[in-house]
């Protein structure tokens, strides 16, 4: 179906604000099949027929229906006879033939002119329908069969305030929004008649402006349009160089009233001004010297050319007057369509880099110290993976706790090597958790104040974060004023929520309204998150094969990761079979294009149904109000490979109506035209993703196969089933998975120089103490080290003591000054060293208690406590000694925010709980069951979710001989379980010790 555009504009904010990063690109004309001709010579028999052949028939068969004369009265009482019956089968058939040809003309002029949206014929749904599909399948063989989509243009002005009204340029989509085409017809007519008044006035001006070229937009040839990157590439010898025309024209009145605010929106009789140094031939116009052209047309030159030392000065004052209509109309414009302004930040400063993110200058000259660029850039991504990651880790610790699969008890996960290591210091560097529970906590709080006020939520299309931390939604319509704290942006289709007001956000227990959106890239300081299953159609990708499959795993491991969806349904086409262990819940792969037709033709036709019997218009209505939640998840298809032409058409017809739906459609291209795409986009060797009609020019977020393939092989590692050590079988101690990644000598002789306290208040012995002013950094850079002997990254380091980013002479000066802290061994070694690789290690003579308690457990376990019953005891009495408190019990608040990415507060808990029970064990062995009471409870008090250790209690409490004391154990073991109730193996367990247990319950409830 052929795009048109509706326009609609508003001055700029500031005569210096220039468009950035569009690149408009000629129209690529997709090869026609012979089937693509069978079908438009079909489609223009059937047109023949119904607009010719239909009256023909009637004129030559039938006749004149009506009576000749005037009827009266006495015509009423006449027998109704099979020729009345025709005749009034005649009249009816003739008013459809004439609805159906004004449906015809309707559609071929839109089609024609490419300008506007076609008119709504009154009463004529399904005629126009189907006039629509015989004229697009008619002009299939010259024209692009793309949808008729909203645009995402003219995003990169920059813009003073949040409040200003900015340019908005925008295409829609024909056949959705009913009442907005039938208005944004009537401001056509409007424009027609502002042209015929600007027609009129050129005839009093005179021409001027000396020797300055110009040129005059051409009408389209067939269903090729002019566009401001052709005309640069022709006559300026290079289409990049589009901007400097779109500023010499910007804002300035054209003939026909209107004004140019968007690059990628020109109209056929325009008067583009061109730079000094454009060449072409008789298509650059001078007002006089045009022989080639009509008076009346070197007249608009001559006026126009006047009007450009009054655009150059002052474009733009007309937007204070916050949303006058595009035109000059004033409130008479009528138009709705998708705005296409990226909002900026409301000051120039440099914004407040993401976390762990150093965006100063001087940083900048350090570049990635060989860290993947594609994540550091990806705050939203890393985020997200690293949870899920952290997430993973966890589970596996305790599946290995309870002895269900590997052997790495209360120990350190795998230390990843290699590209894994530098993917995941990438992750800890780039990670911004902070915008992703901002963005999640805005997004279901904006739905849950929707539902309080018993209104819809709006169709989202995209949303911007900005650099600054606000946040933009860009909506497919206007949808009235946003619910406090949300704000109005720089026009009825945006809304806005600054950074201040989303902090002040609670959880909600609503449902994720878009769990759909997804990061494309940025341009400037701002994100840009697509909303893929609210796309009216497909959204198609271009480019090499690598590059889309590198855009095609960024989208899908954070639509698999991310923090604001609940829950999502991913299927993979073409690529990304290794990508499921990210979310083995979410992500499924399929082999080919049938699976996946069958597989969605089936839940295409499931979730009509069902949104049809719950009364719902589409699933945006069905997250909100009693019917919410995980019922209405999206679906979200990445179809890597071009299908073919047939099979596209095929899922373009399948795709029609997924924005509804919830499903989203992103499939890539081989450079061809993909028949039912919305929207295009194309993604370059340097890393821009391109959508030219949309006026995109994104710096494209992508992860490449080197980091896909170290992003999964994290992942796999912390699994216990596939990773290092899952096989050694329950408990098993002979794996090298549980050995401690750093062991200390215990003995007398390895007394450190260094001590430091980390579980419990953090102290440190041996060092003096530092400066006031720097003591909390120092004693924060220290925590980190210790808590990762193989060694920490100094972006890493950096990123963790500050999540706003930060200077790298700063960063540096903080290293020696802890190196100058921290001071040199006796052999003159320094304490704190770089590696081979450049990460920061501390010297053997630097531990930790937590150090200490990991060697003693493990040389109690898997050392000397092996062969002797004596030493074993002593070792893990020692341990059990250590645990003071939780880690880093007194830490000052605001500070240690890197321990989210941390899994110690999964490990700490279990190496006690190990220890515990492993002391237990021990006094069971000689009956000494109030010692084995007295280790569980030391236990406990660090440990106190850990199942195991209330199983020992149990069954050490039984050992006492004492039915009382066991009694109020159990009570209390039920108190604590509260409203979840006793998990099914205690309660099995107290059945086997207490069968009377539930008589105490009973009577104490």
């Amino acid at each position: 179906m052929p795009r048109r555009r509706t326009s609609s504009s508003a001055s700029s904010t500031a005569p210096s604000a220039a468009p950035r990063n569009r690149t408009p690109q000629p129209v690529r004309v997709r090869r026609r099949s012979f089937g693509d001709f069978v079908k438009a010579f079909l489609a223009f028999v059937v047109l023949l027929v119904l607009v010719v052949g239909v009256p023909l028939a009637l004129a030559t068969q039938i006749g004149w229906p009506l009576p000749d004369g005037a009827p009266g009265l006495d015509w009423l009482q006449r027998e109704i006879t099979v020729k009345t019956f025709l005749n009034i089968l005649t009249v009816v058939v003739w008013f459809a033939w004439a609805q159906f040809t004004a449906c015809v003309l309707v559609e071929v002029k839109a089609a024609l002119s490419g300008v506007g949206v076609p008119g709504r014929v009154p009463g004529s749904g399904p005629s126009q329908l189907l006039a629509r599909q015989l004229v697009a399948a008619l002009l299939l063989v010259g024209a692009t069969a793309a949808s008729l989509t909203p645009g995402l243009s003219q995003l990169g002005q920059s813009m003073e305030g949040n409040q200003k009204p900015s340019v908005a340029a925008a295409q829609q989509t024909p056949g959705i929004f009913a009442q907005q085409q039938e208005q944004a017809a009537g401001t056509a007519s409007a424009l027609a008649e502002q042209a015929g008044q600007a027609a009129a006035r050129a005839d009093g001006a005179a021409a001027a402006h000396g020797d300055t070229k110009y040129y005059r937009i051409q009408p389209p040839e067939g269903r090729h349009h002019d566009s401001l990157w052709e005309i640069a590439d022709r006559h300026l010898g290079d289409g990049r160089r589009y901007k400097e025309i779109f500023e010499l024209n910007k804002d300035r009145v054209q003939p026909d009233g209107s004004k140019l605010s968007e690059a990628s929106l020109i109209r056929p009789g325009w008067i583009m001004e061109m730079p000094g140094d454009a060449r072409g031939g008789e298509l650059v116009e001078m007002p006089d010297e045009a022989p080639n052209v009509s008076e009346q047309v070197q007249q608009q030159i001559s006026d126009y050319a006047r009007t450009g030392d009054h655009a150059q000065g002052g474009g733009g004052s007309g937007a204070q007057g916050g949303g006058s209509g595009a035109h000059g109309g004033g409130g008479d414009n009528a138009q709705v369509s998708l705005p296409e302004q990226r909002p900026a930040p409301a000051t120039p400063a440099t914004p407040a880099p993401s976390a762990g993110q150093e965006h100063a200058a001087p940083a900048a000259a350090d570049h990635s110290f060989g860290l993947p660029e594609a994540l550091l850039t990806a705050p939203l991504l890393a985020a997200g993976l690293l949870g899920a990651l952290g997430r993973r880790r966890r589970q596996a610790l305790w599946q290995s706790a309870l002895g269900s699969v590997g052997g790495r008890r209360g120990m350190e996960p795998p230390t990843p090597t290699g590209d894994a290591q530098d993917v995941q210091d990438a992750l800890l560097v780039g990670a911004d958790p902070e915008g992703v529970r901002l963005l999640d906590r805005a997004l279901r709080g904006l739905a849950a104040a929707l539902t309080a006020e018993s209104r819809p939520l709006p169709v989202v299309y995209a949303a911007w974060m900005g650099g600054n931390g606000d946040l933009h939604l860009q909506l497919a319509q206007p949808a009235g004023k946003p619910p406090a704290p949300w704000q109005l942006g720089q026009d009825q289709t945006f809304w806005m929520l600054a950074r201040a007001d989303a902090e002040r956000y609670e959880d909600a227990d609503t449902a994720a309204p878009y769990p759909g959106l997804v990061s494309l890239g940025t341009m400037d300081d701002s994100r840009l998150l697509l909303n893929l299953e609210s796309v009216p159609g497909i959204v198609s990708l271009g480019g090499t094969e690598a590059d889309r499959t590198a855009v095609f795993a960024s989208v899908a491991a954070e639509l698999a990761t991310n923090g604001w969806s609940d829950r999502m349904t991913i299927t993979l086409v073409g690529f990304g079979e290794d990508l499921t262990p990210l979310a083995p819940n979410r992500i499924r792969h399929l082999d080919g294009f049938e699976d996946l037709f069958e597989t969605m033709s089936a839940e295409t036709r499931q979730r009509r149904g069902a949104l049809g019997a719950a009364g719902h218009d589409s699933v945006l209505t069905g997250r909100t109000g009693p019917a919410q939640h995980t019922r209405w998840a999206p679906h979200l298809v990445l179809l890597a490979t071009q299908p073919s032409d047939e099979d596209a058409l095929r899922l373009a017809e399948l795709a029609a109506d997924a924005g509804r739906l919830g499903i989203g459609y992103l499939v890539g291209t081989e450079g061809t035209d993909l028949p039912g795409a919305a929207w295009e986009m194309r993604i370059t060797g340097e890393g821009k993703l391109l959508a030219p009609l949309l006026g995109l020019e994104l710096e494209a977020q992508t992860l490449p196969a080197a980091q896909r393939r170290a992003v999964v092989e994290l992942f796999t590692d912390a699994d216990p089933e596939h990773g290092p050590g899952g096989s050694d079988g329950p408990g098993g101690a002979s794996g090298t998975a549980n050995t401690p990644p750093f062991l200390v000598d215990i003995s007398e002789q390895g007394r450190p120089a260094v001590y430091a306290r980390l579980v419990g208040s953090y102290e440190i012995i041996g060092l003096d103490a530092p400066d006031d002013d720097r003591s909390a950094l120092l004693h924060e850079a220290l925590a980190l080290l210790l808590l990762h002997r193989e060694g920490v990254h100094p972006r890493v380091l950096s990123s963790a003591l500050w999540p706003r980013g930060v200077t790298a002479d700063v960063r540096d000066a903080l290293l020696e000054r802890l190196r100058a802290w921290l001071g040199t061994d006796p052999d003159g070694t320094p304490r704190l060293a770089t590696d081979a690789t450049g990460r920061l290690t501390l010297a053997k003579s630097v531990v930790s208690d937590l150090d200490v308690l990991r060697s003693l457990y493990y040389e109690a376990t898997q050392g000397r406590g092996v062969g002797s019953r004596q030493v074993r005891g002593r070792l893990l009495t020692d341990a059990l000694v250590l645990v003071r408190g939780p880690l880093l019990a007194d830490r000052p608040e605001g500070r240690y925010r890197w321990l989210t990415h941390e899994i110690i507060d999964a490990q700490l808990p279990l190496l006690v709980a190990d220890t515990g029970l492993a002391l237990c064990e021990f006094h069971l062995e000689k009956d000494r069951a109030e010692k084995a009471i007295e280790a569980l409870n030391a236990a406990l008090r660090t440990a106190p979710a850990d199942e195991r250790l209330w199983h020992e209690l149990l069954r050490a409490t039984h050992a006492t001989g004492d039915p009382d004391r066991l009694r109020a154990l159990a009570a209390d073991l039920v108190g604590r379980s509260g409203a979840r109730g006793v998990p099914p193996r205690t309660e099995a367990l107290l059945d086997e010790l207490l069968p009377t247990w539930r008589d105490g319950v009973a009577a104490a409830g």
